[in-house]
């Protein structure tokens, strides 16, 4: 099974830390948020990974090689020349991610103890295209499941919008979104045309097509680790 993290953001809600370090880069707790990561995935038994670059990114790429790539198989998937979002990211690394198997995909900001294995079990039993890690927690977008925790859209309660938007959020469970998710590599049949996209518009795109399943992991420890306020805390 391979992995992408999710490292070529430009970290603009983490400066002035990020005017001199990528945000994988950023050390909590005295070790890089990418090698975080990279330790969570090596314990799940993960091999091969593919990381995204885009600011700052030879310093990612220096780091990688500091450490020899931690004894595994790490390719990079250069966005120097333009940031893709992260379904464009995908779909410029895909070629580096092609297999048989599940891909897992892994915000490099995020750390958790959210249990892999569990949840690739309850991917492959859903017969999902992709599955979405999601957590009960107040945020300003969420994704809407129906009581089959299948994805139905998609709402911002700030501004009121909701895709489709037709849909009544009242009627469906309101869970945020966690940075990590597992999808299954007929998902290149769907990418658009267009390089710049976000992963979770795809979702929404093909969720009556295919399943968008939602895995949820109220029971884990949890940070997002992409504001200041978050190291403050």
């Amino acid at each position: 099974m391979k992995a992408m993290i999710f490292a070529a953001g430009k970290g603009t809600r983490l400066r002035p830390l990020t005017d001199t370090l990528p945000k994988a880069l950023i050390p909590y707790r005295g070790t890089p948020l990418i090698e975080h990561v990279i330790t969570r995935l090596l314990d799940f038994g993960i091999t091969q990974i593919v990381v995204n670059v885009h600011h700052l990114g030879n310093m990612i790429k220096d780091f990688l090689s500091s450490k020899n790539n931690f004894g595994i198989d790490i390719q990079i998937s250069n966005e120097s020349d333009s940031l893709l979002d992260t379904g464009g990211g995908l779909k410029k690394a895909f070629p580096l991610l092609q297999d048989s198997s599940p891909i897992l995909l892994h915000n490099t900001d995020i750390i958790s103890t959210l249990d892999f294995a569990d949840m690739l079990e309850f991917h492959k039993k859903s017969g999902a295209l992709a599955t979405t890690a999601v957590r009960t927690r107040q945020t300003g977008r969420y994704l809407l499941f129906n009581n089959d925790m299948l994805l139905c859209g998609w709402m911002n309660t700030k501004t009121g919008e909701t895709k489709p938007p037709e849909l009544n959020p009242a009627t469906l469970q309101n869970l945020a979104f966690s940075g990590v998710h597992i999808i299954e590599p007929r998902i290149r049949n769907y990418f658009p045309d267009e390089n710049v996209f976000s992963i979770i518009d795809l979702y929404l795109s093909v969720m009556n097509k295919e399943k968008i399943s939602g895995y949820l992991h109220d029971n884990t420890e949890w940070k997002d680790m992409g504001k200041i306020e978050d190291f403050e805390k």
